[in-house]
């Protein structure tokens, strides 16, 4: 979760003004301050490959993009979002993320302006190799991760957020011609038993699979008086749920064997456990990234936490939170139940009277420990 003050926590649940900026720039300049809006969202899913995105409606008419170099044109123009909450001394905002504009579009004589955003994922994903690509000559993944964005985007920040800071040798793979550059960035990641997105100050971060059983708290929401909880909904599914795990690596260009590892779900407590009722699935990772068996080992361990988390989906629509991140823990108390859950995709309302909804993955019952 972005950090923010106490008082801003405590405030949600009141009836403090409801603050939203959106800047507009163009080649690094402001063109726009504070744009004039009626309605719009962001939404932050884990799920997808490009992590944020943005949809607006404008009413101001005289901002529709007819010149490649206006402000809401699509040739490099970005937009960046924040809200906020006005105390009595000023106001406390929380970025939401800043957005290249794809799709401005409008009734020419009633309009509103309506458009999409999407996050810096996009631009990686849009550049794709021209020629075969390697990363043979970086030392680490780290290096190799920074090297691949900044070839496109030679100011990007990169952050390796991840607990212990580890940044492990990368094996030397090759992509072919027109193969998706961003696909090769997140596959490196996942090498390093991680993940990585684009967050909130347009930064690209390397941070651990969240698991419910290891992570902090980030926020609570529970129903009754003074809670911030207004719905819920429960979902359960098998899909998506695995208990056991292969990593494979197969690499020409290292000249090494096949390798592989396998981990199981073998705790004989647990629903799904190998072998038990709930049956035998099997989920397999591919890359050449991984070199040895004892690396193959690894992620697979790495992984099956992930893979066996029960897939019961909460969607709950709550008090907006925007400092919330797609990744963190909640704890929800509600229908007599008090259990902590990973925020799988959340959707931030850029107004006041906009609905704020949140989609939660796993869920462990919290027993205190």
């Amino acid at each position: 979760m972005y950090a923010v003050s106490p008082r801003f926590l405590q405030a949600l649940t009141g009836s403090h003004r409801i603050v939203t900026r959106v800047d507009a720039f163009y080649d690094g300049a402001l063109t726009v301050a504070d744009l004039p809006i009626s309605d719009g969202s962001v939404t932050v899913d884990r799920g997808s490959k490009i992590r944020r995105s943005l949809s607006l409606t404008i009413p101001d008419l005289s901002l529709l993009p007819w010149d490649a170099t206006d402000p809401l044109a699509v040739y490099g123009q970005t937009l960046v979002v924040s809200r906020g909450i006005w105390f009595a001394d000023a106001p406390e905002m929380v970025p939401l993320g800043t957005f290249r504009i794809d799709e401005p579009s409008a009734d020419v004589h009633e309009g509103p302006i309506t458009l999409t955003g999407k996050s810096s994922e996009a631009a990686i994903q849009d550049d794709k190799f021209i020629t075969p690509t390697t990363t043979r000559g970086y030392g680490s993944c780290v290096l190799a991760i920074t090297a691949l964005i900044r070839a496109t985007l030679p100011d990007a920040v990169i952050v390796n957020a991840t607990s212990d800071g580890r940044d492990p040798v990368c094996a030397v793979a090759t992509w072919d011609a027109n193969a998706d550059r961003w696909d090769a960035v997140t596959q490196i990641a996942t090498a390093m038993n991680a993940e990585i997105f684009v967050d909130a100050l347009d930064r690209f971060v390397i941070v651990d699979i969240p698991a419910v059983n290891s992570a902090a708290v980030a926020w609570e929401v529970a129903d009754g008086e003074g809670g911030t909880l207004m719905s819920a909904g429960r979902q359960m599914t098998r899909a998506n749920v695995f208990n056991r795990v292969v990593v494979m690596g197969e690499n020409t260009s290292s000249g090494t064997a096949p390798v592989s590892g396998v981990a199981y779900d073998n705790d004989p407590n647990s629903a799904t456990r190998w072998g038990g009722p709930f049956g035998n699935v099997t989920k397999t990772y591919s890359s050449s990234l991984f070199t040895t068996s004892g690396a193959c080992q690894a992620a697979a361990g790495y992984m099956l936490a992930d893979a066996m988390a029960p897939n019961v989906q909460t969607s709950l629509g709550t008090i907006p939170n925007p400092a919330l991140e797609a990744g963190d823990c909640l704890r929800v108390n509600y229908a007599g139940r008090k259990d902590l859950f990973i925020a799988q995709s959340l959707t931030v309302p850029l107004t006041a009277e906009g609905s704020f909804s949140i989609t939660l993955r796993g869920g462990k019952e919290d027993d205190g420990s």
